[in-house]
């Protein structure tokens, strides 16, 4: 079997990032892959100002605290005062640019206004003291973003800070979806008292949907497909035309009525792997013409798990991205287990004693533990845990987005 770590590099390997690019609005940006690096072309800020509410003065015309100076102008956010004369200061507000001939701000909180027209400071200023100075954030002719990042809402606002109201981004990856298995339902098609005998309800398309919209994906649902080899045949055709990728789940075992794996090899080229990993052990990989095909497990568990740690990887680097590993806790188990041949990644949850928990029922059918946990537990194989051990702990913050 390979391990995941070969699966992955393999993946990735096979990866090509599109080429395409298109411009969007920046407040529509986030989780989008940037297309190009963003330079900017202003200091932020633009000047030296204000970092509080108080007044703009020199430090030389404040020797002792309780020194007087008159208060010779007003300066709010967005107005550019006069130049500050000696024994003088000017009320100035947040953000206000700092008067010339002012070196430092003392807070109002440290000023006492007479009433006369002039203001006591309380205390003896520094130089520089309250004063944000120009282009200390970003200095102009400097790479705010870098090509390949993918975009938080905080980047988006340093976008807006230098003025970007649109962005250069690799477009949207199109990922066709089905399902395989008679057994399957829509959910909405049929009521559950008139579920017929076997029948579950298709859980996995609300689960990679979810997951591939998160990445910023474009989807393509091709719902359900019969259990039979034409049915999977034309599905791979249809999906190959104009997408990305190929994404599946259930039938890549090798069972008689698994056909996604003589169906993607008639139709295209195929490995199938195990992989030395619970959940997840079989997953399909291979190409329809030049699209990509994964066939994930069709356990929803097990689909969950290898999107996360495989596919996840993949569509990040498609997209342009630098995938990277994620960033592991090392925490405290709060319980025992016996431990498998296989690695395995444990649904778990964090508690308040800054340990982390164990779902009672690790089946990898059983969705309960995913929507419970929120993290993953990521066990080597042949590895007990004892309660008070520490455990390499993934957050699904980590994976998820």
């Amino acid at each position: 079997m390979l391990s995941c770590e070969q699966a992955l590099a393999q993946l990735l390997a096979a990866a090509r990032p599109l080429t395409q690019s298109e411009t969007v609005a920046t407040e529509e940006a986030a989780g989008r892959v940037l297309a190009a690096a963003q330079i900017s072309q202003l200091d932020v800020p633009p000047l030296d100002n204000s970092a509080m509410d108080g007044y703009a003065l020199r430090c030389a015309d404040v020797p002792v605290a309780g020194s007087r100076l008159h208060v010779a102008g007003r300066i709010p956010a967005g107005s550019v005062g006069a130049r500050l004369e000696p024994g003088t200061a000017a009320r100035i507000f947040t953000g206000a640019p700092l008067p010339e001939g002012a070196d430092a701000v003392v807070m109002q909180e440290q000023c006492r206004v007479d009433g006369e027209g002039g203001v006591l400071i309380d205390r003896v200023p520094v130089p520089g003291e309250w004063i944000r100075r120009r282009g200390e954030d970003i200095a102009r002719g400097c790479e705010v973003l870098a090509a390949g990042t993918r975009l938080s809402p905080a980047q988006l606002g340093l976008a807006a800070a230098i003025g970007l109201a649109r962005l250069p981004l690799a477009r949207r990856l199109r990922v066709a979806v089905f399902s395989t298995g008679d057994e399957l339902v829509m959910p909405g098609a049929v009521a559950p008292e008139a579920m017929a005998p076997g029948a579950i309800y298709n859980s996995n398309r609300a689960l990679l949907i979810g997951l591939l919209r998160q990445l910023s994906c474009a989807v393509v649902d091709l719902g359900i497909v019969p259990d039979s080899l034409e049915a999977t045949r034309a599905a791979l055709r249809t999906a190959a035309q104009g997408n990305d990728l190929i994404l599946s789940s259930g039938g890549v075992s090798t069972g008689e009525e698994d056909h996604v794996k003589p169906a993607v090899r008639a139709e295209g080229s195929l490995d199938l792997w195990k992989i030395a990993i619970k959940p997840g052990k079989p997953l399909a990989f291979g190409s329809v013409g030049v699209t990509p095909f994964i066939g994930l497990p069709g356990n929803p568990v097990s689909s969950l798990v290898t999107f996360l740690l495989l596919v996840r990887p993949f569509i990040l680097k498609s997209q342009g991205a630098q995938p990277g590993e994620p960033r592991a806790l090392e925490l405290r188990a709060d319980f025992d287990w016996g431990g498998d041949a296989r690695r395995e990644f444990l649904r778990a949850r964090r508690n308040d004693a800054g340990g982390v928990d164990l779902f009672a029922n690790q089946n990898s059918s059983v969705l309960t533990s995913v929507a419970w946990a929120d993290g993953l537990v990521d066990n080597p194989p042949d590895k007990p845990i004892a309660r008070g051990d520490w455990v390499r702990f993934l957050p699904f913050s980590e994976l998820l987005y």
